[in-house]
């Protein structure tokens, strides 16, 4: 996955991401998540401000991310929150996926456009193979320049829609909405996938 230039400026980052809250962030989703705790990842957790969020509401929570220097502040800033810190990355995820552990929730906010064309049919893969039964697969994406020092590529949500099709996940929301830091030339797309498999199930 294309981190570079995250660690450097992590603090910079953090800052930013903490600067809006979850609820701000995910407003067209919020009502499509659980209302019972559940087992929820967060890939490319950053600061971890979402995956706090999500551990405050009850859930027990998996924060991903491969940049030490911005896992570190997640560490801190919400030390006591109960999120459970791994370092990996997509597209394998392969420490998630060698624990054998499945999640009613992913949710990957910021990330996608980080992966290269070519490896986006492994992450989908992977990121199918952990989610539970009936679980749900929540992606934001972002659409606009790649900032100075960053390595970004295009994400258009029909290739998300396909790609995730392929391995049974149906869309059950597709949403765009302008910046929240007023950037004038960046929007977001918000999607929401959910496995056609019912809960209790086993899945392939």
């Amino acid at each position: 996955m294309g981190t570079t230039g995250y660690g450097a400026q992590a603090d910079q980052l953090a800052a930013q991401y903490e600067s809006v809250t979850f609820a701000e962030v995910h407003r067209e989703t919020l009502h499509l998540l659980p209302s019972r705790p559940s087992d929820v990842l967060d890939v490319g957790a950053g600061s971890g401000r979402d995956a706090a969020a999500l551990a405050a509401l009850g859930h027990r929570v998996v924060a991903a991310e491969p940049t030490g220097e911005l896992r570190r502040i997640g560490e801190r800033l919400h030390a006591g929150s109960g999120v459970h810190w791994v370092d990996d990355a997509l597209p394998a995820l392969p420490r998630l996926g060698a624990a054998g552990r499945r999640f009613d929730v992913v949710l990957l906010t910021a990330v996608w456009m980080h992966l290269p064309p070519g490896e986006r049919p492994a992450a989908m893969a992977a990121l199918a193979g952990l989610l539970a039964p009936a679980g749900r697969l929540f992606l934001r994406l972002r659409h606009g320049p790649v900032p100075p020092g960053r390595r970004m590529y295009e994400a258009v949500a029909a290739e998300v829609l396909a790609l995730g099709s392929a391995h049974g996940l149906h869309p059950l929301l597709h949403t765009e909405r302008p910046d929240l830091h007023g950037r004038s030339d960046v929007r977001w797309s918000d999607l929401v996938l959910a496995d056609a498999a019912p809960a209790g199930a086993a899945r392939s």
